[in-house]
């Protein structure tokens, strides 16, 4: 066996990759639903080793997510590159606003940014994506639902060709496909490649969660008629069980390296502690082989590999990030926030740190509030902040939060005093189900204090420092409240700083000197 890697290669909530080649360099995008900044951009030169640099949608007069639901916003991106522009697909989901909504292109010479401004697209449904055929017609496909559906959740994907000078879709509407199996729902994702002459469409199909697959189809011609391959599904874990290391694949991409060899980006979730998924949808690398015209994903084993040999490509790892970020260079690019912009509650102070106002929004108000956060990306990590925080009444608090949703999160915080001239108190708060419950509360000294969640599996312990170094245990946490599952969203667990007065007006702000995400190896 040569050079492997691990499975995944972009761990944490990174669903729907979509990954393009120009010359020695690869950059993925994944959904990035209300958070903002949106639909994060990695770069990789080995496909195996990602750095961010930057996100697609990084200002409101671009796409606004300040009214979004939890798990809405922005969904399931297309990224490709041709005659020396990227151009992005994506579609923002959202109900009941003026705000606009729908499937957009943007356009970029640097995929790192800056991007434009979207052009709208007269498409129904979502998963937009672009091909551009040898001829040089551009062609946009999609997925709506079916017309009329034969059963619940059929849905059927769609093409139509797009003006390259003006972005918008032209022509006549052609419909490919409905999916591979009878009864299965959500065809979706669709992605088109040119391989020896025919059209190969691949699609994601059976929902996200554990009936995910990938499934294929071609043609000879792109507007079809398509025909689905004999092997369908051609990649999925839904006949490994629930307690399968990896679950819910699909939604697949397609690259091909300089040698001509393919591989796949895919997403998938790995349950523990009881098939629990906290950390979401992450993207995993699979090897891709063409026999008679078809794609055969993982040929040999015929599923995600969390160990596997690694593309024939130099290895390049970068540097790996400190373990304490003081904010001295600002945010970094995993830094984000829910709904609204973080510079807008977040200033870094020269020399290193964050001043972090406080906001009367809350958490689980489905408005931007003062929360910045990163993604839990392992399942055993320690999360630590030094606070410096002097509030003034009870409603003040700040430290750090642990979110799935607006009404599923934890809270380690400092507040003030409970009575006239009393003490600043640490706070344990759970939201359940919009359920408020303080689980501890206690008295703390004056000065700076350090709040930790020491993450073991679904155990999340929250523990204050004080300045003398006395560590102290306040409460252990259940991890299973924060399974996307638990309450049907799209995102695995955020973790990060939050500051509030919990409706009432105020000019307070914490001070951040650094916040710790120390990964623990099992």
């Amino acid at each position: 066996m040569g050079r492997t890697f691990r499975n995944p290669v972009l761990p944490g909530c990174h669903p729907d990759p979509t990954v393009c080649r120009v010359g020695d360099d690869y950059y993925l995008v994944t959904s990035s639903f209300e958070y903002v900044p949106g639909l994060p951009v990695h770069h990789s030169r080995d496909l195996v080793h990602w750095r961010p640099v930057g996100h697609v949608v990084d200002r409101p007069s671009q796409v606004a997510l300040h009214d979004v639901e939890a798990s809405r916003g922005l969904y399931a991106p297309t990224l490709r590159h041709h005659d020396g522009t990227f151009y992005l697909t994506s579609t923002v989901v959202r109900h009941g606003t003026q705000e606009p909504s729908g499937s957009f292109v943007m356009t970029a010479t640097d995929a790192a940014g800056p991007w434009s401004d979207p052009v709208w697209l007269d498409a129904e449904g979502i998963d937009p994506a672009l091909f551009f055929d040898d001829d040089g017609r551009a062609w946009c496909t999609g997925m709506r639902e079916s017309r009329p559906m034969a059963w619940e959740g059929q849905t059927e994907i769609w093409i139509r060709e797009l003006d390259l000078r003006t972005l918008r879709l032209v022509g006549p509407e052609h419909v490919l496909w409905s999916g591979a199996l009878q009864g299965a729902v959500w065809a979706e994702g669709p992605r088109l490649f040119k391989v020896e002459g025919r059209y190969v469409l691949v699609a994601a199909e059976g929902g996200t969660e554990h009936t995910h697959a990938v499934t294929v189809a071609r043609a000879d011609r792109v507007t079809g008629p398509y025909r689905g391959s004999p092997a369908n599904p051609v990649l999925t874990h839904r006949h490994l069980g629930r307690a399968h290391p990896v679950v819910g694949v699909g939604h697949a991409d397609l690259v091909e390296l300089p040698d001509h060899t393919w591989w796949a980006v895919v997403m998938g979730s790995r349950p523990y502690g009881g098939l629990y998924e906290n950390l979401g949808r992450e993207t995993f690398l699979v090897p891709v082989t063409w026999e008679q015209g078809w794609p055969v994903f993982a040929p040999g084993v015929g599923q995600v590999c969390q160990v596997e040999v690694a593309p024939s490509l130099p290895p390049h790892p970068w540097p790996v990030p400190p373990v304490r970020d003081d904010f001295a260079g600002g945010l970094r690019p995993e830094w984000t926030s829910a709904r609204g912009p973080a510079e807008e509650f977040c200033r870094p102070v020269p020399g290193g740190g964050l001043e972090l106002a406080l906001r009367p929004q809350t958490l689980a108000d489905g408005v931007p509030c003062a929360f910045v956060g990163r993604r839990q990306q392992h399942v055993d990590v320690d999360v630590r902040v030094r606070l410096h925080f002097d509030p003034t009444t009870g409603d003040e608090w700040a430290g750090l939060a642990v979110r799935q949703s607006d009404s599923h999160s934890y809270l380690v915080v400092v507040a003030g005093p409970d009575v006239v001239d009393g003490p600043r108190r640490v706070l344990v708060v759970r939201r359940l189900e919009g359920r408020r419950t303080v689980l501890h509360s206690e008295p703390v000294p004056d000065g700076a204090l350090d709040l930790t969640l020491r993450v073991r599996g679904q155990d999340y312990a929250a523990l204050l420092t004080d300045e003398a170094g006395v560590e102290r245990h306040l409460a252990t946490l259940d991890g299973r409240m924060l399974d996307s599952r638990v309450e049907e969203t799209f995102v695995g667990v955020w973790i990060g700083l939050y500051a509030t007065s919990n409706g009432m007006p105020t000019r307070s702000a914490a001070h951040v000197d650094w916040v710790e995400y120390r990964p623990v190896e099992r």
